[in-house]
């Protein structure tokens, strides 16, 4: 695109621009690349003026911002925007060819439950026969299935990446999105510029108040997904959906405790194979199966369904949908749940709430013992929470096993003894310490037996494992896989 093509996308007025041409946009001096337009933004302890010459050395053609500082010229051409961060996300759609333009889009956004739901969505409408891409915390997938990760320097996509990400989608054939909207990216505007088709509501609680400053500003940032969209899934039971209400031009509502909603489920049975329940909807009634754990999936479930039907999913395309869904790759992600062998389950928890509510859950659906297998991140990472961690490991499972987990240059004995103190001071001895994870895995379940519950805590998706100075690949479910095979 030629930069006065950019000012006029923009809306911008300025005066005789070059006819230059412009590839990409950043707000990062560092990213800086030959052509791009540099967005000067104004942070908490930055001003992205201070970096414009870096800029300009790198190749940037052009700079976006509020307006330069008192007595500071640009040695590039200078377009003055509203707002830098809109103008960075808008700059990014323009230059990417608006691509959302080109997708049924599906933004998932609430407290809790986004990846599940976002997962469970894009599986929904790709048995559906639509090629859907997702794009969520865990990573992204184009069509093709295959799971990606952003470099690590992008900790969180920005707007550039988000407009780049979705029109590598469509130029790889896809129909649809699913995209996992945090309120972050929705108040940053990362998100901005996305034709939103469906916002999913999931629910709302305290959360991130050291970014919004009150819920009722974490509300408002989240709000934005659902005033932007054509198609509402609001949550019948959550609290906030009364304020969401007649926000986009149509909706429809979820309910698994039974409030009045166009989607109910009801008959609820946790299983060890997962959630059995029936469905009522504007669709019809059926039963549903979902290989999940956790009855708040349910809640989920219902979402994925309403949306994906929203988007022309049948009916038995859904009820299919369902029972084959895999889970999100190390979230409560169920490796192995019949036969002669122990059920087996792979799952992010590595905080002491987080491993509480995994075991709790777990615990409702175990006929045997349970077993769970977890480490302690090493180096600066809240030390603290090492004792907590082996005091909740004894107290709710039968049997727990303290093992590696990204322990770095921090001794792996300190780790592993301060578990045990937590295990010891809270009166437990049902734990035993295997410093190898791969070693610790194996002996896990080749002492489980049938009818046990085996949690491999921490990894979860991870694809590395930090040792002492190295890092080695590490795949969990493979892990625990080849330990069953052993097994076996």
């Amino acid at each position: 695109m030629r930069l006065p093509d950019l000012a006029a996308a923009l809306n911008v007025t300025a005066g005789d621009l070059p006819d230059v041409e412009v590839v990409g946009v950043t707000h990062n001096a560092q990213w800086v690349k030959p052509g791009l337009a540099f967005v000067a933004i104004r942070g908490a302890k930055f001003d992205g003026h201070s970096f414009i010459q870096r800029a300009a050395d790198a190749g940037a053609v052009a700079v976006l911002g509020e307006g330069l500082p008192a007595g500071q010229s640009s040695p590039l051409p200078y377009l003055t925007v509203e707002n830098a961060r809109e103008a960075l996300a808008d700059a990014a759609a323009a230059l990417a060819g608006n691509p959302s333009r080109a997708l049924k889009v599906v933004g998932i956004t609430g407290t809790d439950g986004k990846t599940t739901t976002s997962w469970l969505t894009r599986h929904l409408l790709r048995e559906a026969g639509l090629r859907t891409g997702l794009l969520s915390t865990v990573g992204y997938e184009l069509p093709d299935g295959q799971l990606r990760h952003f470099p690590a320097h992008f900790t969180t996509p920005e707007a550039p990446q988000v407009q780049e990400t979705l029109r590598d989608m469509v130029g790889a054939g896809a129909q649809a999105v699913v995209l996992e909207a945090s309120s972050h990216a929705l108040a940053l505007h990362r998100v901005r510029a996305v034709d939103w088709d469906v916002a999913v509501w999931t629910h709302l609680t305290s959360e991130h108040l050291d970014f919004h400053g009150t819920v009722e500003n974490y509300f408002a940032d989240k709000r934005k997904l659902v005033e932007r969209a054509k198609f509402a899934v609001l949550n019948a039971d959550d609290g906030w959906t009364a304020k969401l209400t007649g926000l986009a031009p149509a909706e429809t509502t979820y309910s698994m405790e039974g409030n009045p909603a166009h989607w109910q489920a009801g008959d609820i049975e946790e299983r060890a194979t997962g959630l059995h329940f029936h469905v009522v909807s504007p669709t019809g009634e059926f039963g549903a199966q979902l290989p999940m754990i956790g009855r708040f999936n349910v809640a989920n479930a219902l979402a994925s369904l309403a949306a994906a039907h929203h988007l022309g999913a049948t009916t038995a395309q859904l009820v299919a949908g369902l029972a084959s869904f895999r889970g999100v790759p190390g979230r409560m992600e169920l490796v192995h749940a019949t036969g002669a062998a122990p059920r087996v389950i792979v799952d992010f928890a590595h905080t002491p709430p987080s491993l509480e509510k995994a075991l709790s859950t777990l615990r409702a659906t175990t006929t045997g013992k349970l077993w769970v297998l977890l480490g302690s991140a090493g180096g600066p990472r809240d030390p603290h929470k090492r004792a907590p961690l082996g005091e909740v490991a004894t107290r709710l499972a039968d049997q727990a096993v303290f093992t590696e987990e990204d322990h770095r240059d921090t001794p792996l004995l300190d780790i592993l003894n301060e578990m045990q103190r937590g295990a010891r001071e809270a009166g437990r001895r049902n734990f035993t310490s295997i410093g190898n994870r791969r070693e610790a895995i194996r002996h896990v379940i080749r002492q489980a037996q049938p009818g046990d519950t085996v949690l491999l805590a921490g990894k979860g998706p991870e694809d590395t494992l930090e040792r002492d100075t190295e890092t080695i690949p590490w795949n969990e479910v493979r892990e625990a896989r080849n330990a069953l095979e052993q097994r076996s």
